[in-house]
């Protein structure tokens, strides 16, 4: 089976009248069809910018990015991308924030419009489409945040912390919603997280950075010995407290 993304080599440094400033170095690592990876380091150490890099918002001084053999450019119609707000918009129905990216594209096609309204009833969203964002949890908006996501279709989805503003209890929650959602559409995802326990819960594999200038430190495949596996369930795995003290231990070199 072929790779979907291929991250070759990158390397970007920032570049200051004060002086040039590495983030990144010959990072490379694969995403397969189908697969949840998660990308972990210390604070400050360039994951968001790896994800700009992926998704052709900044183009890398050195390597390349590959999805199904081309190049990515910038705005990349293959990838879906979600930020750490919601970023729904106040003035608008809770069913206009999530047409917004089709008005943009100008894609409002019955066949997309259609999926909208089934993914609406089935993530629990349809009663609340007259609503205003401020109306609606956390939770709440981060699902209609994610519709809005993949109603564009994309091909790869890409996650810069977008748990990181919700409290606790509702981050575990609004987690295992997404996981589920993401295995049910079969989306590919990179999820960007400071957070271990989510990164194991949620993953398939684990790339753990280095400081900046960040390169892989290693990757860790996460195979939990449970049955039906939900992000929630993977929490209460036997195993799951090994792999935590494995990657913690892991990033403790680079604290």
């Amino acid at each position: 089976m072929k790779p979907l993304l291929e991250v070759r080599d990158i390397s970007l440094s920032y570049h200051t009248p004060s002086g040039e400033t590495a983030a990144l170095s010959h990072i490379s690592f694969d995403l397969m069809p189908g697969e949840f990876l998660a990308v972990v380091g210390p604070s400050g150490c360039g994951k968001s910018t790896l994800l700009n890099i992926i998704c052709g918002l900044l183009e890398p001084e050195q390597g390349s990015v590959l999805m199904n053999g081309t190049s990515v450019s910038r705005g990349d119609p293959r990838m879906g991308y979600m930020l750490q707000k919601d970023h729904l918009l106040e003035w608008r129905t809770i069913y206009k924030n999530i047409l917004l990216g089709l008005e943009v594209r100008r894609e409002l096609t019955p066949d997309k419009l259609s999926c909208i309204e089934k993914m609406l009833r089935t993530y629990g969203l349809d009663k609340f489409r007259s609503a205003r964002p401020s109306q609606l949890s956390g939770g709440m908006r981060q699902r209609a945040a994610l519709i809005r996501t993949l109603a564009l279709k994309p091909e790869l989805l890409l996650l810069d912390e977008p748990f990181s503003a919700l409290d606790y209890q509702t981050r575990l929650n609004v987690s295992d919603d997404i996981g589920k959602i993401l295995k049910k559409e079969n989306k590919p995802a990179i999820l960007v997280t400071h957070d271990i326990s989510e990164a194991i819960s949620m993953a398939d594999r684990v790339i753990i950075l280095t400081k900046r200038p960040a390169s892989v430190a290693k990757i860790i495949s996460i195979d939990l010995d449970i049955e039906n596996r939900t992000p929630l369930s993977s929490r209460n795995a036997p195993d799951f407290k090994s792999y935590f003290n494995l990657i913690w231990k892991e990033l403790n070199q680079y604290a």
